[in-house]
């Protein structure tokens, strides 16, 4: 009985394991969610508050003495 139960436990360890990789519709989601979160990037980094402060950052590193 034991050995029967070690066998089946042996095999479903076997298909646990064999998961490769993502299939077509967790690509699709992973690809929409990674574009949604380009633009809401995009949008946040384009903005004028944070636009400003950025060229800020880059005018005093340019004009940092050495």
């Amino acid at each position: 009985m034991w050995k029967a139960m070690r066998g089946r436990m042996s095999a479903l360890r076997r298909g646990m394991r064999t998961d490769n990789g993502m299939t077509t519709s967790e690509y699709a989601m992973g690809t929409i969610a990674a574009c949604a979160f380009a633009a809401v990037l995009y949008k946040i980094v384009t903005s004028g508050t944070v636009s400003g402060a950025l060229e800020a950052v880059i005018g005093k590193a340019l004009d940092a003495q050495f």
